[in-house]
């Protein structure tokens, strides 16, 4: 098996969303773009499937047409080692209309739910003292974007 890629469905905006998400993550790139032909069901030349990588990653968006929407059962995880990180993606996913959820989650401008996650949570959340791990998920379901300082403190119970 060579791997599993998420495909993502669009409207019409799967080549504009590809550029967007390239531009946000480092060693990002499209990789091919293959477009409608007569048959359709798009406009003639216009971008049907596009291939790019986010970090390495694959992915793949179809401009399928208005079917389909993005919610949030599937979302995109960004784990993230400073809160510089988080900051620098919580404000690329926000731009443009994006909406702030909770709990560290973002819905960007085209629908895809995306998950803004400091490393160190998961590994306080693996803690096997049950205390500290309530303390964070207080501090966690208190928050909009996450805070690994305010975080932190939780865990240590400095609050």
């Amino acid at each position: 098996m060579k791997g599993i890629t998420p495909f993502l469905w669009f409207d019409k905006e799967a080549e504009e969303a590809a550029n967007y998400y390239t531009g946000i993550f480092e060693n990002s790139r499209i990789t091919s773009i293959a477009n409608f032909t007569e048959v359709g069901p798009g406009e003639k030349g216009s971008a049907m499937v596009v291939e790019f990588e986010l970090n390495g990653q694959p992915y793949i968006a179809l401009n399928g047409g208005p079917t389909y929407q993005f919610n949030p059962a599937i979302s995109m995880m960004v784990n993230c080692e400073t809160q510089d990180e988080i900051d620098y993606f919580w404000e690329k996913f926000k731009a443009d209309g994006g909406q702030e959820v909770a709990c560290g989650w973002i819905t960007d401008k085209y629908g895809v739910s995306w998950q803004i996650t400091p490393i160190v949570l998961m590994e306080m959340q693996k803690d096997p003292d049950e205390a500290k791990r309530e303390r964070v998920m207080r501090a966690m379901m208190n928050m909009i974007k996450l805070d690994i300082a305010e975080l932190k403190r939780a865990y240590e119970g400095d609050q």
